[in-house]
Order: structure tokens, then C-alpha cells, then sequence
């Protein structure tokens, strides 16, 4: 056993009634970390977007900073520097270089842009303008925990306080995450939450240096090689038990995020509440884990319980989101307050999540126990554990997220899970019982074989029981990839045609009595239904027949395929450019949607280029004569980036001389908050905007907005005689197919100009790279059913546009009485 250093000072011990005050200012220091890390992956996702890549690439860094934080602290500051001091100003500098990554964006924005591509040379740059910004700060917070750790003694209650510490750390993240979620970013922006995590950051540096003058602090007079040389045997185990741990830990969030937020929702926050559920479980079971840790005297035994109990914890979790939740019967659209629904995901993501992320929580102290001694360097304890775990982390979020649904589902990876935790079980059991075996079989010590054969059986009836559970993992049923939170309200049955796991989203493909819907991460995103066919047709149509002669032709998001394959039919375009983010959707558009989509990929004209659409606007060089989006939900987390003033400024920057751009805003589940945002910060680019109609017998479903580069002017005869033209009769065709017999018809669906909804949208929230605002105010809505009174309110504003339209009499009357303004419109007057 080792003993003791004799030269350990007993000042290095801090008085006990401080360690309470140094669990609040973890508290305040993971809180702030959260709020960065919320800020900072929205402000990274702007730059190098938000595909499973990127985001795999920016989880990485971030996390690979903290591990080399931890590391490189004990190797680098000398122990006999005060711990509250080195704490102290490790919280100032994150909150000095926090406010310095919120200036500092824009910046790497311009240099970002002049050199990037796209495939392996890409992804390796958005690396390195991750590690750029995100190592900093990130160094900073890794090596809090090993700096404060030579505050206390390598003893088990010194141990345990560690995984308080942990724990309280935790805690704080988790409140963090809520207030960031559900308030500073709703409410402000990400300037206000960067200078809030900054403020809290400076608060808790001003404790630790008061904290620091009241406890004088000597270290070890043998210096930081004295604490590397003592080490507990075979320390090694642990430290690849809980890199496993780690791995396991965060390739279970990964799997887990998707799964729920198909089950919830996919909106910032049903991710906030995932991410604080999974922290609040790892922050109660590091404090179980610290109790536990003070009184046990086998914490390896104790670690490999964990990993073996997490092999049921795993697959509890697992049948919960695929047999259990699915099919509560529960409405969401009954409530009528969100909070309410918030409540219900609360309890959800409690139930399922809850047991596995207690149990990876506990496994962190238990593992600081398992290794550590008498005399050891606290922080290269700490630093050691913590970057082991980090490892295992950065693999498991890497890996899950980039590779393994993509290649095998969620099904196989969570049999993975369960294995990986088996073996990390079986690393710290085996060596444990062996004492017991070599007594049980010792010649001069009692015969005890049926201690043997109950450890040998113990391990086995374990890895038996894990080998069941992971077979036992059910199937992600196909209802829940196509309908996510109304598959318990679903009453007709639905024939899937397919249902896959992507890298970045889960899709189906179903038949509905003959309509074929097309769904995307448990929604709807297009189908062959006649409603959604005009919407489909309409992006493509109007911006190709408004403009004189379209070459080039740049589609967000493929969907079914039908808006690019609309543009297939004009003998003039030369280019199509279709920008998918999920590599499965376009093989799937051409095989069940080719009929609607005119063949689209089998068009030489065609190149589908698998990014995000943002990035891809953002670094490339190519002008377009126009730019269309297919329908992406303004309430998915994420999307929201596609509908910013910024955005809407690259698209106008990459549109040719007379180019246009169609914008698909949805009035159903949103609310009238989120509509205004969307079309006032879309007129804030193209003044001259107009909105056209896809509305359902009268009442509001979903608008179309179209801007351009010039002023808009619309010749009713040139667009008529074009239709009529021999080589555009497959265009008129698919137009007619829609319900568009002439170009009155098309154009009877104006719905307004952008000037005069200006009453209508004062007041309005633009959408803005640095808040992001939409994400949260179309969240607030995603349960709603208020399309009528927007469009009624939106239409009230209506005129019929003489200096818009122009062209014979004949057609300019037809127009007219097609488009039949509201009787109150010509009473109105701009305020």
C-alpha cells in the first residue's frame, strides 16, 4: 500500500467550512460554461454549418479542448501555486476570451470564405477554424477541475469532494443549458448571454482570489514529479474503463437526441430539455458516486457495477423510446399553452434517460477513487481521469454522429452501447475478484472454491444478461420516423414503402390511400397530395416564368424532388444545383417521386451537392439566375439559419443581374410572431418582395415569398404568350396539373407587396445571425393551428398592385377580379 508522503504539508489541507463555498462557485462556473457552449456552437454553426460533419467536427474540438486543458495544467503550473488563484484566473480568462470569440466571429467569417472547399479539404479547414476558436476558451475550462483538485488531499473524503465538485459543476451546466434555452436566448440574444456567462465567470474568479487571500496555501516541496511517481496499480484499466464510460456516455446522447426528438419535436427546446435532463442525471449520480467513493474500500468493484448495470440502464432506455413512449396517448395540439407540453417532454426524457445517465455520472468519482493514493498530484489525478473520459467522449460523439446510424441505425448502435459497457464492467470486475480467486486456491489459506465459482458464475450470468439485453434492443418503428409526436394519434393505417437512418436525419417514404408523403425526422416534407404539389410547383414555377431567360438555377434542400424538378422542363436552364444536407434523400426522391420530379437526377443538367446550404451559399462563387428553397421547417433547431437577414444577404449576393429568390413560409403550425419574423426580415433584403398564396379553399396554409435584385414588374401577356410557346407546353402542363390553366390563374395567388404589409409587420423581430430569435419564437408555435387568422390579418393588407402588374386591359381585368381584395383594404391606411 502506499504510504503517505512525509513531505505533504498538512497547510495543503483547506479549512472544511470553504468547500461548501467552492461547490457554489463550480456551480457558477458550469452554468457559464453551458451558456458558451450554446453561444459559441451557434455562432461556429454559421460559419461551417450544421451537418452531422460539421457539428461532429465542432464537438470534437470543443471537447477535445477540455481533455488537453485537464492534461496540460498539472504538467505545466507548479502545485505549489495557490489552487483558487490558478482557478481564479482561469474563470477570468474564459470570460475575457468568451466576449473575445463573440467579436471576433465576423472576422474568421471573411477569412473562412476566401479559402474553403468542399469534401475532405473542407471538413479539414472547418477543423481548423474550430480549434482556432474553440481551443482557447476550451483549454481554459478543462483545466479548472485538475487546478482546484490540489485543494484537497488524494484521500477518500479528498476523492469524494473532487465528485462533489464534479457534481456541482454539473448542476450548474444544467441550469446553464435552461436559462440559455428557455430564456436569455428567447428573449435577447447571444450578446446578452455572452456577456451573462462572462459576468457569472468574473464573479466566481473575485471569490476565488478572496477565497485565495483568506487560506494560505504551501505545496509539495518535492515538486509535480513527486505526484506523477505515485500511482495505484494497474491504474490503467480504469482509466480504459472509463474512456469506454465516456464513450458510451455520449454516443448514448447522440442516439438518444435523435430518437427523442422525433418523439418531441426537433425545436431548440426539445434539445435544451434533452441536454438538461442527461446533465441533471450525470450530476446526481457523481454525488451518489462521491458518497459512495468516501466509504467503500473496492471503488473498482463499485465502477464495474455501474458498467455492468448500465448494460440494463441502456436497454431500459432503448425500449422506452421504441415500445413505451411512442404509443402514450398523448395529443400535444390539445394544450393550449406550450409550457404544458414542455412538462410532458420534461417527464418523458426523465423516464427514459434518467437511470443510464446517473449510473455514467457515478462512474467518474468511482473511477477518481479507483485510482488514486496517498501523496498523489491531485490535479494529475483529475487531469488523468477527466482526459480519459473526454477521449472516450469525443470518440463516441464523433463516431456515432458521423458513422455508426448512418452504417448500421440506432438499433445496432445501442446493442453497441450495451457491449462496449459490458466490457468496460468485465476490465474492473475481473481484476478485482482475482484476490478473491488466488485466497479461494491458495495452498495455505482456507479452501474456499465456491467463492470461485460464485465470482466466475457472477461474471458470467453479467455477461449472459448483457448478451440478452442486446438483442433484446427493438426496432425505431417506422410510424415514429414518419410521424414522430402524432403517431399516437394516428387512427388510418399507413403502408411505409421505406424507412431509413441517415447521418444526419431519419426518413420514411409512405402511402397514405394512394398520396405518397415523403418525411423527414418525423414530419411531413413533401408529398405527391395535391396542396403540397402547388406549394412544390409554385417555388419552382414562379421564379422560372417570371424571369426572362433562367440558366442557372440553385434548389435548398431537395425534398422530393419536385420544386428542382421544375425547372427540368425549361429548355434555357443549363444548371441545376440542388444543396442536400442528407445523403439518403435524393436516391429516394428519384426512386418513389420520379413521376412528380420529371426524372430529376437522371438529368445531366443536374449536380446535387451534399452540404449545408448555408456553407454552401457562403463559399461559393457561382451566381445564379435563381434560388429556390424547398419547404424547411422554421422551427427545426438549426433551420433557422436559412432564414436570417444575413442569409437572405448571400442569396442576393449570389444572384446574377435580374435574378430572383422563392422563400417557403409555413402559416400552420407557427404563430403569427414567427410569420412576421420570417416575412419582415425577408423585405428587409428585397424591399420590393411579393407574397403569393398556397392557400387551402380560402384559408391559410402556406405563402411563398419572391424577391430580386431590381424592381419587380410583372408583364401579364409576355407571361401568358410564354406558356402558350411550343417549347414551354411541359411547362404549362405542369402548372395545369396544379390547378394554374392560364397565367391569371398563377397569378391570382399574389397575396400582397412588401411595402404595404409594413403596418402589418411593425414591431416585427428580423431574424438575425446574432439572435437567431425565429428558432425560438416559431418553437413557441410548432402546436399551433392559427394559419386562418394570419393569412385573414396578412390579406387585410391586400391591393390590387397597379405598379406591379402591367399588360392589355383585357388581362390587367381578369387579374383583377381574380384577385378580389378584401372590402376593408380600401379604408385602410398606413399608420
Amino acid at each position: 500500500m502506499t504510504q503517505r508522503n512525509s513531505d505533504q504539508p498538512t497547510s495543503l489541507l483547506p479549512s472544511p467550512r470553504f468547500l461548501p463555498v467552492l461547490l457554489v462557485l463550480f456551480v457558477g462556473s458550469g452554468c457559464a460554461a453551458l451558456v458558451y457552449e450554446i453561444v459559441w456552437f451557434q455562432l461556429l454553426q454559421l460559419v461551417i454549418g450544421s451537418s452531422a460533419v460539421s457539428l461532429g467536427v465542432l464537438l470534437g474540438t470543443f471537447m477535445g479542448g477540455m481533455c488537453l486543458g485537464s492534461l496540460a495544467l498539472p504538467r505545466i503550473i507548479s502545485p505549489r501555486h495557490h489552487p483558487l488563484r490558478v482557478y481564479a484566473l482561469l474563470e477570468l480568462g474564459t470570460g475575457i476570451i468568451g466576449i473575445a470569440v463573440l467579436f471576433g466571429m465576423p472576422y474568421v467569417d471573411h477569412v473562412y470564405t476566401t479559402s474553403v472547399g468542399h469534401g475532405l479539404p473542407g471538413i479539414l479547414l472547418r477543423g481548423a477554424v474550430c480549434a482556432v476558436c474553440l481551443l482557447p476558451p476550451t483549454l481554459l475550462m478543462g483545466a479548472t477541475l485538475p487546478a482546484i483538485a490540489r485543494w484537497v488531499e488524494t484521500t477518500p473524503q479528498g476523492v469524494s469532494w473532487l465528485g462533489f465538485f464534479y457534481g456541482g459543476n454539473i448542476a450548474g451546466a444544467v441550469f446553464g443549458c435552461l436559462l440559455a434555452g428557455f430564456y436569455l436566448l428567447r428573449v435577447h440574444d447571444m450578446a446578452t448571454a455572452t456577456y451573462v456567462a462572462a459576468t457569472i465567470n468574473g464573479a466566481v474568479a473575485l471569490a476565488g482570489f478572496g477565497l485565495a487571500a483568506l487560506t494560505p496555501h504551501r505545496g509539495p516541496a518535492a515538486g509535480p514529479a513527486q505526484g506523477r511517481a505515485l500511482r495505484a496499480p494497474g491504474s490503467w484499466v480504469v482509466h480504459v474503463a472509463i474512456a469506454l464510460s465516456g464513450l458510451c456516455a455520449l454516443g448514448a446522447e447522440v442516439i438518444w437526441t435523435r430518437l427523442l426528438s422525433l418523439l418531441l419535436g426537433g425545436t431548440v427546446y426539445t434539445f435544451s430539455i434533452i441536454l438538461a435532463v442527461f446533465l441533471l442525471g450525470l450530476g446526481i449520480g457523481s454525488s451518489v458516486g462521491s458518497f459512495l467513493s468516501r466509504g467503500t474500500v473496492r471503488p473498482r468493484i463499485a465502477l464495474g457495477c455501474c458498467q455492468m448495470l448500465l448494460t440494463a440502464a441502456i436497454a431500459w432506455t432503448a425500449y422506452m423510446l421504441a415500445d413505451s413512449l411512442p404509443y402514450w396517448p398523448i395529443d400535444p395540439s390539445l394544450s393550449t399553452s406550450l409550457w404544458f407540453n414542455f412538462q410532458l417532454d420534461l417527464v418523458r426524457c426523465l423516464w427514459a434517460v434518467l437511470p443510464a445517465a446517473c449510473l455514467w455520472g457515478a462512474s467518474f468519482p468511482l473511477a477518481l477513487a479507483a485510482v488514486a493514493s496517498r501523496g498523489q498530484d491531485p490535479g494529475r489525478l483529475v487531469g488523468g481521469v477527466y482526459a480519459a473520459n473526454t477521449v472516450g467522449a469525443i470518440v463516441g460523439a464523433i463516431g456515432f454522429s458521423m458513422f455508426l446510424i448512418a452504417w448500421v441505425g440506432t438499433q445496432q448502435s445501442q446493442r453497441l452501447l450495451i457491449a462496449l459497457s459490458a466490457v468496460a464492467g468485465l476490465l474492473m470486475l475481473a481484476p478485482a475478484l482475482r484476490p478473491l480467486w488466488a485466497r479461494a486456491s491458495s495452498p495455505t489459506g482456507p479452501k474456499r472454491p465456491a467463492l470461485r465459482i460464485a465470482g466466475a458464475l457472477g461474471l458470467a450470468a453479467s455477461t449472459g444478461l448483457a448478451a440478452l439485453l442486446a438483442w433484446s434492443v427493438p426496432e425505431v418503428p417506422g410510424g415514429l420516423v414518419a410521424y414522430g409526436r402524432y403517431l399516437a394519434t394516428r387512427v388510418l393505417p399507413t403502408k411505409i414503402l421505406y424507412l431509413g437512418e441517415g447521418m444526419n436525419a431519419s426518413v420514411a417514404v409512405t402511402d397514405d390511400l394512394g398520396v405518397r408523403s415523403f418525411h423527414v425526422s418525423g414530419k411531413v416534407e413533401a408529398s405527391s397530395g395535391w396542396q403540397d404539389m402547388r406549394l412544390q410547383r409554385m417555388l419552382g414555377h414562379i421564379p422560372a416564368l417570371l424571369h426572362p431567360e433562367p440558366r442557372s438555377v440553385l434548389v435548398v434542400g431537395c425534398g422530393a424532388g419536385v420544386t428542382a424538378g421544375s425547372f427540368v422542363l425549361y429548355p434555357e436552364v443549363e444548371r441545376i444545383v440542388i444543396c442536400e444536407i442528407e445523403p439518403l434523400i435524393p436516391p429516394l426522391a428519384a426512386e418513389h417521386f420520379g413521376d412528380e420530379n420529371y426524372g430529376l437526377l437522371a438529368d445531366r443538367r443536374v449536380e446535387v451537392v451534399y452540404d449545408d446550404a448555408r456553407h454552401y451559399v457562403l463559399t461559393t462563387q457561382e451566381k445564379f439566375d435563381v434560388i429556390t428553397s424547398d419547404p424547411i421547417h422554421p422551427w427545426v433547431k438549426g433551420s433557422a439559419t436559412l432564414y436570417t437577414k444575413e442569409y437572405f444577404e448571400l442569396c442576393k449576393r449570389r444572384l446574377k443581374p435580374g435574378g430572383l429568390v422563392t422563400q417557403w413560409v409555413p402559416l400552420y403550425e407557427s404563430n403569427e410572431e414567427a410569420v412576421k419574423s420570417e416575412i419582415a426580415t425577408f423585405f428587409d433584403v428585397f424591399p420590393n418582395g411579393t407574397i403569393w398564396s398556397n392557400d387551402a379553399n380560402g384559408k391559410g396554409y402556406d405563402v411563398v415569398l419572391l424577391g430580386g435584385t431590381g424592381a419587380a414588374k410583372i408583364d401579364v401577356d409576355a407571361l401568358q404568350q410564354r406558356m402558350e410557346r411550343a417549347d414551354h407546353v411541359y411547362v404549362h402542363l405542369s402548372v395545369m396539373e396544379v390547378g394554374f390553366w392560364s397565367a391569371t390563374d398563377l397569378l391570382a395567388t399574389y397575396a400582397g407587396l412588401g411595402y404595404d404589409l409594413g403596418p402589418w409587420l411593425e414591431g416585427a423581430e428580423i431574424n438575425r445571425d446574432r439572435n437567431l430569435r425565429l428558432q425560438y419564437l416559431a418553437g413557441m408555435g410548432l402546436h399551433s393551428d392559427r394559419s386562418k387568422r394570419i393569412y385573414d390579418a396578412m390579406l387585410a393588407y391586400r391591393r390590387f398592385p397597379e405598379e406591379l402588374f402591367i399588360g392589355s386591359d383585357e388581362h390587367q381585368a381578369a387579374l383583377r377580379q381574380a384577385i378580389q381584395p378584401a372590402k376593408q383594404e380600401t379604408d385602410r391606411t398606413p399608420r
